[in-house]
């Protein structure tokens, strides 16, 4: 009679009474007994990675869902959580005078609110007006420098293809323009919905200034202690990082956009009050290069007009740079970190991919965050010393790297 097989202890589910066991089939070398035993387990491990995977679309799926659903209400907290760190600073700032934070964060917010009506009281119709004749005029600009492009070089490029390729039509554009051609308060009459978003991420930006450190000591409750001095830091490291990198480079953008918008009005250059606000923007959130890519658009706009303003505003934007690199940029940001060129376009083009327009200006700080919190939590190791060639008191390698022993 053959012995009952032993079940094994911690497992739910057992061979068949009737299989022989490992031990037993090692034993007799029976290869159909073997052969039954790795069926069975083969089936038994099949049956698992067949759930696994099941539920991981499962949840992929609820995922998915409820992304598509609360996609734009997450992206307007992540839009409020940067706004309130970048407003970080100034709270503390005003703490050091025993201002409240709550009422310091509130003091804020009013004072931007009154800053932002006196700027479109003074120049919202005009901006507006300016907008709406730039994007009316978009189509016939990109035509004439198509045109001047063919003619100069020798090339044959179709105007249409690059207007269809920019997804800018003449009808488009007139009626973006005839949108836009109301004035401020029409405008913000007729997008009733992007004002209401705007009230409701100041409103979670102001809870996130407000509330920051309550937020962080309760998201610490839920870590072990052992994690939750850790992440404390990288908390307060990320705010006081990104902060003042977004205050600092607001900061510099308005000088910018003010000194590119009076010398753009001076030369008599259309549209100057966009087209400054452009330079600024660009110039401060894609660092170094951002001012050649800003000045771009104003050159392609005065080329038509008059070819000797190009000129005047690459000269311009090249005194500038200067300027602002040895005067302003030290003490605006002295205490706040820089970020590679090339990592501030990256993270420009990968925030506009993924979230478009408002994307390319959050992935800057969203990239001094990371770069923050890895230049402070990052492992790095001393460097060897690199010989391009061996030098005069060096042995020679051998082939498997290691030094080689002189003949005796």
């Amino acid at each position: 009679m053959e012995p009952t097989p032993a079940r094994n202890a911690g497992t739910t589910t057992s061979p068949p009474a009737d299989l022989p066991t490992e031990r037993e089939v090692a034993k007799r070398g029976s290869p159909n007994a073997g052969a039954e035993w790795l069926t069975w387990l083969s089936m038994k491990w099949v049956r698992r990675a067949a759930v696994t995977v099941l539920l991981l679309v499962i949840a992929l799926w609820i995922g998915e869902w409820a992304f598509s659903k609360l996609g734009n209400f997450l992206f307007l907290l992540l839009i409020a959580w940067l706004v309130g760190i970048a407003m970080d600073p100034i709270v503390v700032w005003l703490g050091r005078f025993k201002i409240k934070r709550g009422l310091a964060t509130l003091l804020v917010l009013i004072v931007g609110f009154i800053l932002t009506i006196i700027f479109f009281a003074a120049f919202g119709n005009l901006l507006v007006s300016q907008v709406a004749q730039l994007i009316n005029a978009a189509p016939s600009t990109l035509n004439e420098a198509t045109d001047w492009v063919n003619q100069t070089f020798g090339t044959s490029i179709n105007p249409q293809e690059v207007q269809n390729t920019l997804n800018i039509s003449p009808a488009q554009a007139a009626g973006w323009a005839s949108n836009l051609a109301g004035g401020a308060f029409g405008l913000i009459s007729g997008l009733f919905g992007l004002v209401f978003q705007t009230f409701t991420m100041l409103l979670f930006a102001y809870y996130f200034a407000a509330e920051g450190p309550k937020i962080r000591d309760t998201v610490a409750s839920w870590l072990p202690q052992g994690k939750q001095r850790v992440f404390n830091d990288v908390w307060d490291l990320a705010v006081h990082k990104t902060g003042g990198f977004v205050i600092s480079r607001l900061i510099l953008a308005l000088f910018s956009s003010v000194a590119t918008a009076a010398f753009l009005f001076i030369i008599d250059v259309p549209y100057w009050l966009p087209l400054g606000i452009w330079v600024g923007v660009i110039s401060q959130f894609i660092p170094t290069l951002g001012t050649y890519l800003g000045i771009a658009l104003p050159c392609l706009v005065a080329v038509f007009n008059d070819p000797l303003d190009v000129v005047w505003i690459i000269i311009f934007g090249t005194l500038y740079q200067q300027i602002e690199n040895y005067f302003f940029t030290p003490k605006v940001s002295s205490r706040t970190m820089d970020i590679h060129p090339a990592v501030a376009f990256g993270a420009v083009i990968i925030g506009a991919a993924l979230f478009g327009p408002i994307g390319a200006l959050i992935g800057i700080p969203l990239a001094a965050m990371i770069l923050a919190i890895a230049d402070t939590y990052g492992k790095r190791y001393e460097l060897v010393e690199a010989h391009d060639q061996e030098g005069p008191d060096q042995e020679p390698l051998g082939q498997e790297g290691v030094l080689e022993a002189e003949p005796a």
